[in-house]
């Protein structure tokens, strides 16, 4: 449906048309018809749906030269970003109509100028609840005539903490008033808000999660533990995305990762809700700059603020909420455009939540390979003779071809010399790549792994004096390295070492995923098993008590345990016995 269908007055019609809309989204068209007619409304929509419009054109229109000279709509959103967003597209959007006058009040800029205007005629306030909160108290803002409240990004707000101050707020306005609530979910407690505080509310809901990931190639990488970091550095080089968002759960790891990054040579900056105003201006401007290429963000920080153009995007960490992979992949893929998203996995446990993420969104996530050193070379030799051959097409300096004739006197062969500056180009690109050269995992088959026959033995420094026990060792295995219980073979406990069969070309894969790992609270190390000729041991003549012999039976006669399949419903996971040949 196109804007010009509905009952919008010709100065809103032509402030849309020069914003460049003219057909509506599925919200706008669902949500503008009751929020004209002066109905409550719940809207369920996905950031990225075009809401802001949905919601604020009504508010808009209502407002009349009478009616002018008062606050009509108050409009709480979750983070300062997301307030001077949505009044920025509130001024675009009443550029024809001079007598409306929005104004963002938030936390961290000055009270003083934010009074200022709210005494000047500001007839839409849009702003935080605290900050709101705090302009009521001081009778700064006042809303005896308020006819309409939108609770904007109303999950997050709750998640945020700021139930008391919505209450508060809505304690202090007129009880007849339009109610208007947006969410990208709908819990209990939003319910029970919507419940409490709107009149026979009209639902307006759209099924933007297919559409959403529709047009967003998505893929995961499974990486050993402790080295997500390494996945990603080769994952940017290979990739060379324009402008990239990496999402983090919590700040600490926004900070940790930002500074990992930094130190090797890429252009990130980090955003999240500890940090003041001006840091998180300057943040913006420099993302909206371009001086700052890949953002790293909380999922909070990242929904108050509008990047456009965004390249690929990066789950870090998987999301908490599965809704909230749908926000973080939005990113990329708008306005038509097709996009990219990477996540990166460590362990049986994220592949197991990246599977529960793919059923919810009924999207298909493939998995790739990390991008070898080779792989990135040779890309990059593609990638420099693209743009060298580019270059070649359009003005070249005089200076440069002052300097190329200096060059060719010196004796050198022009293939010398080319080759010289080639070599430069390609070494900068390859000296700070991390060393990844870990065996994968043993690769699939009609969706089965395939057998392994050469087995090596590795040694782990616990055993039986610090109460090791077969599932401690195999848990720990299976989860630090994603491959199952059937891939490992016998496991030996002795009083101060273990000894695990493994297969001889996942050995080094196992030994590098162990190296951080704790086993039943014990620091380990993992090397491979020395052995002496003969049956004795390297470390010791000992025999494995507990631990399970050749041909499978323990000394006590029973069937040795050779692995597990790990069963999410089980946690710590099932063995399956079986007799393993001498």
């Amino acid at each position: 449906m196109q804007f010009h269908e509905i009952n919008l007055s010709p100065e809103l019609i032509q402030a849309v048309e020069k914003i460049g809309f003219s057909e509506m989204t599925e919200i706008q068209e669902k949500a503008i018809p009751p929020l004209l007619e002066g109905r409550d409304v719940i809207g369920k929509s996905n950031t990225g749906t075009g809401k802001t419009a949905a919601f604020s054109l009504p508010i808009i229109e209502q407002i009349t030269e009478e009616t002018r000279h008062f606050v009509n709509a108050l409009i709480l959103c979750p983070t300062r970003e997301l307030a001077m967003q949505a009044c920025e597209e509130i001024a675009k959007f009443s550029k024809f109509k001079k007598y409306v006058k929005p104004v963002a009040v938030y936390g961290g800029a000055s009270m003083e100028r934010q009074i200022y205007a709210l005494k000047n005629g500001a007839n839409i306030v849009i702003g935080t609840p605290g900050r709101v909160l705090d302009h009521l108290r001081r009778r700064t803002l006042k809303l005896q005539n308020l006819r309409t409240i939108v609770l904007d990004e109303a999950d997050e707000m709750l998640n945020m903490g700021f139930r008391e101050d919505i209450e508060a707020v809505l304690a202090q306005i007129p009880e007849e008033r339009q109610t208007v609530l947006f969410s990208a979910t709908m819990p209990p407690a939003i319910l029970q808000i919507t419940k409490q505080y709107q009149t026979d509310p009209v639902m307006v809901q759209i099924q933007s999660a297919a559409k959403t990931v529709d047009s967003i190639e998505q893929f995961y990488v499974s990486v050993p533990m402790g080295r997500k970091t390494d996945a990603l550095h080769l994952l940017l080089t290979d990739k060379k995305p324009a402008s990239t968002m990496i999402f983090c759960n919590t700040k600490k790891m926004v900070d940790e990762l930002t500074e990992a990054l930094i130190s090797r040579g890429f252009p990130a900056i980090g955003l999240h809700g500890d940090m003041k105003q001006a840091q998180r201006t300057q943040v913006m401007n420099s993302v909206k700059s371009g001086r700052s290429t890949i953002l790293i963000a909380t999922d909070v920080a990242a929904r108050g603020i509008d990047v456009k153009g965004i390249d690929m995007v990066f789950n870090y960490d998987l999301p908490q909420d599965h809704e909230y992979y749908i926000h973080r992949i939005g990113r990329t893929g708008r306005a038509g455009k097709c996009g990219t998203a990477y996540s990166i996995v460590s362990g049986r446990k994220q592949e197991y939540e990246l599977r529960d993420i793919s059923r919810y969104t009924k999207a298909n996530i493939t998995e790739a390979a990390i991008p070898t050193a080779g792989e990135i070379k040779a890309n990059a030799m593609h990638s420099l003779q693209e743009t060298i051959l580019e270059s070649c097409n359009g003005e070249i300096s005089a200076e440069a071809r002052t300097l190329a004739q200096k060059l060719l006197e010196t004796g050198y062969s022009s293939e010398d010399l080319l080759s010289a500056i080639l070599q430069q180009q390609v070494t900068d690109t390859m000296k700070t790549l991390p060393l990844f050269d870990i065996p994968r995992p043993i690769t699939r088959k009609n969706g089965r792994k395939q057998e392994t026959r050469n087995t090596v033995r590795v040694h782990i420094n616990v055993g039986r004096k610090e109460r090791m026990a077969p599932n401690f060792i195999l848990g720990a295995l299976v989860d630090a390295t994603g491959l199952t219980g059937s891939d490992f073979g016998k496991i030996d406990i002795y009083d101060q070492y273990t000894t695990v069969e493994v297969p001889k070309e996942e050995a080094d894969f196992i030994i590098d995923a162990m190296q951080q790992e704790k086993i039943n609270g014990h620091k380990v190390t993992v090397k491979l098993h020395e052995e002496r000729s003969g049956k004795q041991e390297r470390f010791g003549s000992e025999r494995p008590r507990n631990g399970y012999r050749d041909g499978g039976r323990d000394r006590r006669g029973g069937k040795a345990f050779s692995g597990r399949s790990h069963d999410k419903r089980h946690g710590s996971g099932s063995f399956n016995r079986r007799k393993r040949k001498g």
